[in-house]
């Protein structure tokens, strides 16, 4: 075999008929037989919950990456709420929970209390959805940040307060139905205007790293992961991880849906060091927002009954300037 041949990808979507191609070095954490299970069977996540696999992903690379010297510390949320129901647990590494907001403060005191006893070899992760995360616990979130705490904080955002009934978050789009952005009205939906992108109020903060992810890119994220453990300091990763109950989507459509939120332009997939874009992942194939939109019941007002067009174009221009502020268009070579 020509040593300058790449690899070939037999099964579309999918690494794993290609990780059995590859050194074991080179395949993916999901892919070793001996990983960790950070996140095991029993828990009560949805089929086809993307916050489950972010979980799981996320901490099998940490764990990976710090030779298996992890504690997690996790928010009050869908997350917690499924995997911990008292008294059991699907947790397989040291994990504390913490209340809903205060999620980076105690993994700020957990990394202080590591550091007084000397144990720099044990790291530290915080975790939480976006409600905890966005806005509920940003106030801490920015005190870790400001005081550059040794920890890598985690959000796994499925654009709503799923734990408690699909309610508006600070990271839910415009247009969106949940319970609290009901589809009536002129502009039905979360309005426009609303909101936050945390992964920019990060890289405000000029921490060492910050980066957004999906569960579609499983190597990306993985990467992700290693890179933000090498590091020391404050660290940001957001994950997109879209959840079937409140988007209204099939459960086997997770990691398809994520990938078109990434195709369209509407969750920029990049990196950040000190305030500044480093890496930003380019889209091979673009696609427009409607695609993405419609396996979604969040969005079926804007298809019935009558098609939106002029809110649709809208939520275009948003992933056209996502697009050229990231610079995401890939080049075409002539």
């Amino acid at each position: 075999m020509n040593a300058a041949q790449q690899v070939k990808f037999y099964q579309v979507g999918s690494l794993a008929a290609g990780n059995r191609l590859l050194d074991p070095e080179l395949r993916s954490d999901q892919a070793d037989p001996a990983r960790s299970n950070a996140l095991t069977c029993g828990h009560r996540a949805c089929q086809g919950c993307g916050e489950a696999l972010g979980a799981r992903y996320v901490l099998d690379a940490a764990q990976r990456a710090s030779g298996g010297k992890v504690i997690a510390v996790n928010a009050t949320g869908c997350l917690e709420v499924f995997s911990t129901p008292y008294p059991q647990t699907s947790w397989q590494l040291p994990w504390l929970h913490s209340l809903f907001g205060n999620a980076p403060a105690v993994a700020s005191g957990v990394a202080a209390a590591l550091r007084a006893k000397g144990r720099t070899d044990i790291r530290v992760v915080g975790q939480g959805g976006d409600g905890g995360t966005v806005d509920i616990g940003l106030g801490c979130l920015s005190g870790m940040f400001e005081r550059n705490d040794d920890v890598l904080y985690v959000c796994y955002d499925n654009e709503a307060y799923m734990n408690t009934g699909v309610q508006r978050s600070g990271a839910t789009p415009p247009t969106a139905r949940t319970a609290t952005t009901q589809a009536v009205g002129e502009e039905p939906g979360a309005p426009f205007g609303q909101g936050k992108s945390l992964p920019l109020i990060a890289m405000a903060h000029e921490i060492p790293y910050v980066a957004t992810a999906t569960v579609a890119g499983l190597r990306d994220l993985e990467a992700k992961v290693h890179r933000a453990m090498g590091l020391r300091g404050a660290r940001y990763l957001h994950v997109l991880v879209p959840c079937p109950l409140g988007w209204g989507t099939a459960s086997c459509d997770t990691v398809r849906i994520a990938r078109l939120a990434e195709q369209s332009g509407l969750f920029p997939v990049f990196e950040a060091a000190g305030g500044e874009v480093t890496e930003v992942t380019k889209i091979r194939r673009r696609v427009p927002v409607e695609e993405y939109l419609r396996p979604q019941k969040r969005y079926a007002h804007l298809f019935t009954p009558e098609v939106r067009t002029d809110v649709i174009a809208r939520l275009q221009r948003a992933a056209d300037r996502n697009i050229a502020r990231f610079d995401l268009a890939e080049e075409v070579v002539s």
